[in-house]
């Protein structure tokens, strides 16, 4: 009888959030800075998910494993969960932004469904998502390579191999890359944070 070979279920990573309200933004910069600065064996797929709000169900429904990278609400900023999804849509105090919202629904809606994908939340605790502009707080910086070392290790718990690529690409260096000189003046930053919110 032929040796049965166990084939990995396909993933994704998604950081998701709003880069133009602080820390908020920090579920996309931690996947970009994983992709950027990582191979994984079997490969995955990383996306950054912005604020796609209810096109998540998409991938809850085309994958076997979803991970979520996202700041949540919960008591001491830059504190750090991981949790499945059954364990996040008992979390009423999650709700606090339009895309912790709407990742909560699919979530919801999916569980229904025949189809949905094993999901799990990283996420962590934001000092401030009121205030408009790129970059995280001093307090979230201080904790990212912790948000992402966690990521890294749910990950390796999936079955993944995780090696560091020869350059490394900063946090600060990733943040740049999203600071647009269109977004810095305070007329084009409102107008362009309310069109995304």
């Amino acid at each position: 009888m032929p040796k049965q070979i166990a084939v990995m279920p396909e993933v994704i990573v998604i950081g998701v959030g709003n880069i133009l309200l602080k820390d908020e933004g920090v579920g996309v910069y931690a996947a970009k800075y994983i992709d950027e600065n990582f191979l994984f064996s079997p490969s995955i797929n990383i996306i950054d998910g912005g604020t796609i709000g209810y096109k998540l169900i998409n991938y809850f429904q085309g994958y076997g494993k979803v991970f979520i990278l996202d700041t949540i609400s919960a008591d001491e900023p830059g504190s750090i969960y991981s949790m499945p999804s059954k364990a996040l849509m008992g979390m009423g105090h999650y709700r606090r932004t339009a895309h912790e919202v709407e990742v909560v629904e699919m979530l919801e809606i999916c569980s229904l469904t025949e189809t949905m994908a094993e999901v799990n939340v990283i996420g962590i605790v934001p000092e401030d998502i009121k205030s408009v502009g790129i970059g995280l707080t001093d307090k979230l910086k201080s904790h990212f390579d912790a948000f992402v070392g966690t990521a890294i290790n749910e990950l390796k718990k999936a079955g993944f191999k995780a090696r560091r690529k020869r350059n490394k690409r900063s946090l600060d260096a990733i943040i740049r890359s999203y600071n647009l000189p269109h977004v810095q003046r305070p007329s084009a930053r409102r107008k362009v944070s309310e069109q995304l919110i």
